[in-house]
């Protein structure tokens, strides 16, 4: 089935860029499981081609596309950041890559397992967190399983957690479970929440600190401006912008300073960024 795209969009650096840790890339085609559904999804000239089950395509098109971030109008996002040089170059690089609109919860579970982490590293505690813990999804092809509901991770409980290598974060993982799954903490209303209200909200739960709290509202929440600080960033931040004082700032003025530099699209901007310094960083070519 085919999502038409009218305007600019790259499926490989937004589901590879660090937003999101389900996926499998095998060639041009990458699979995954959202809305409890397996997906595979792949880059057509008008748009995406997608497969899904056990849904029908047809009740999974508009949650595909509304997690893929198509309705934002990209073009307006650029011109917001074309004053600054270095966001021109990575838009140039990695143009068409958007921002995801995903699960809080998950979104949430994802970034707690981040911390202190790397990439292929949350991506194998998320799936062992899925394997154990999720619900079977019934296709043919790769058993893949749900993500485990707020009810069924803190049932699990910490020492069951622990045991998949979470080590420290398991502790968090199981108490943040149950603080949702008792609705101390409505996440999806966090979309309807001010800035500074959500970041409240988020950072009030175990595990959670202004960077994670960041990124769950980036890439769930629907908060643009959101900037969240880790290690490529503040090299980034460092290197790139040591003329505007930032080397002497602690990581939270960081995360002001950017969102009064970038402004609205601050998040798109650290997307961007974010990117372009960990690819450079690992010496990959950039747009590879």
């Amino acid at each position: 089935m085919l999502i038409p795209v009218d305007g600019l969009f790259a499926l490989a650096p937004t589901l590879e860029s660090g937003q999101t840790f389900r996926w499998r890339r095998s060639g041009d085609v990458f699979e995954g499981v959202v809305f409890g559904n397996v997906v595979k999804v792949r880059q057509a000239d008008d748009g995406v081609e997608f497969t899904c089950g056990p849904d029908d395509g047809k009740y999974l098109a508009p949650l595909l596309s509304d997690y893929l971030g198509l309705a934002t109008d990209l073009p307006a996002v650029y011109r917001s950041m074309s004053h600054d040089p270095r966001v021109s170059e990575a838009i140039d690089r990695y143009r068409g890559m958007r921002i995801l609109r995903q699960d809080p919860w998950e979104c949430l579970v994802c970034f707690i397992c981040s911390s202190a982490s790397n990439i292929p590293r949350i991506s194998r505690n998320v799936e062992d967190l899925c394997a154990s813990f999720g619900r079977p999804i019934l296709v043919e092809g790769t058993p893949r399983r749900a993500f485990p509901t707020p009810h069924e991770l803190a049932e699990a409980g910490e020492r069951r957690i622990f045991e998949l290598g979470l080590g420290y974060r398991a502790a968090y993982l199981a108490k943040t479970a149950g603080a949702v799954a008792d609705g101390a903490v409505d996440l999806m209303s966090l979309r309807e929440e001010a800035y500074g209200d959500a970041l409240v909200a988020l950072t009030s739960l175990d595990g959670v600190g202004d960077k994670v709290a960041n990124c769950v509202m980036l890439f769930s929440l629907d908060q643009t401006s959101a900037f969240p600080v880790d290690v490529w960033i503040k090299r980034a931040l460092q290197e790139w912008y040591s003329d505007a004082g930032v080397n002497k700032m602690s990581l939270p003025k960081m995360r002001l300073w950017a969102q009064e530099y970038f402004g609205e699209y601050a998040g798109y901007a650290n997307q961007y960024l974010f990117h372009d310094r960990r690819l450079l960083g690992r010496g990959v070519t950039a747009g590879a």
